[in-house]
């Protein structure tokens, strides 16, 4: 349910109303804004009553009962579009976002270029994998712990924000210290224990769908780490299963639109995993950005030919500032 209180509402009379959602067995969460106070219950119990009940206090304006099964990611919960910082970077505002870097961070002087060459154009973050989940386990796992040092090194001297994976509820707060932003990747999109985790975090979250699952299902991915209190949340599209053999993915722009229609959550897009394949990168980040996507999160290595991991869709530097400067016109 969603209960709108009446402009300037006092302390005491949000808290009346929150005491009687919880007479009906509900959980509250509040949004303040700077007139007015917003409540979400969140529960199993009987709506209907619940509504009625709460709909007859005079501090009420408006109760309504949210149909959507995420409940805080719905744009019923919330009105107004999300905007989460990353340090100095703001996700969902006014200016398109673009994260970029390679896919694993090999040594510190490869992270160190990447870090220059992707802010020289225009890049906001840094993106760089500390640990790797690979689908075979003979691949290069990632440097771990010496990558998530590498990174804050390079954070100090190029002033860049980090977006890092954990794979681990074990890893979560070694990673939190590291980095600025965690990125949950595809494969753990529904990794509940490490959703829960994360949802005791005030951190940004980086949220990728798994190619597998439908946007409702990401939705309710989402809804894991806002049910457990952090709002920080950015949704990312990073390509569905197909039977297309020369594809890695195929980068679900309709869904991608339709998550950005359903929910008040920042969406980006990841079209370095959606195609496999560098050449179509360009044209799957305009595509992105024409489709009201909030930013981009983009593979970029130094030398993506002699790349440990996913140089065949990483962009070297001048292919990506051609691609930015493409974007900008």
């Amino acid at each position: 349910m969603i209960i709108s209180m009446k402009l300037h509402s006092t302390k005491e009379e949000i808290e009346q109303v929150c005491e009687r959602i919880r007479d009906f067995g509900y959980k509250i969460h509040a949004i303040e804004g700077e007139e007015r106070v917003v409540i979400a219950a969140v529960g199993i119990g009987d709506t209907t009553v619940c509504l009625e009940a709460v709909e007859a206090m005079p501090q009420v304006e408006k109760a309504v009962r949210i149909s959507a099964p995420y409940k805080f990611v719905s744009k019923e919960y919330r009105t107004e579009r999300t905007r989460i910082r990353v340090d100095d970077c703001e996700i969902g505002g006014d200016e398109f976002i673009v994260m970029a870097g390679p896919c694993s961070v090999e040594s510190e002087k490869q992270i160190m270029q990447a870090a220059e060459g992707v802010a020289r154009a225009g890049a906001k973050l840094l993106r760089g994998g500390a640990f790797k989940p690979r689908t075979s386990p003979y691949d290069f796992q990632g440097l771990g712990v010496e990558a998530l040092r590498i990174l804050s090194r390079v954070r100090r001297e190029t002033g860049l924000p980090i977006v890092s994976e954990v794979l681990s509820t074990d890893d979560v707060e070694i990673v939190a210290e590291h980095v600025d932003m965690l990125q949950v990747g595809a494969r753990n999109m529904q990794n509940f224990a490490l959703l829960r985790r994360l949802g005791l975090l005030r951190k940004p979250v980086l949220l990728k769908r798994s190619p597998a699952a439908t946007v409702r299902e990401w939705l309710l991915a989402a809804e894991y780490l806002l049910a457990g209190g952090n709002n920080q949340v950015v949704l990312c599209e990073r390509g569905i299963r197909s039977y297309d053999p020369d594809l890695r993915n195929t980068l679900d722009l309709a869904g991608m639109a339709l998550a950005r229609q359903l929910s008040h959550l920042p969406v980006i897009a990841d079209p370095s995993h959606a195609t496999g394949r560098r050449d179509l990168i360009p044209a799957m980040c305009r595509a992105a950005l024409a489709a009201g996507a909030d930013g981009l999160i983009v593979e970029v290595h130094p030398d993506p030919a002699n790349a440990i991991s996913d140089g065949k869709q990483s962009l070297d530097f001048p292919s990506f500032a051609h691609m930015m400067e493409t974007m900008r016109n």
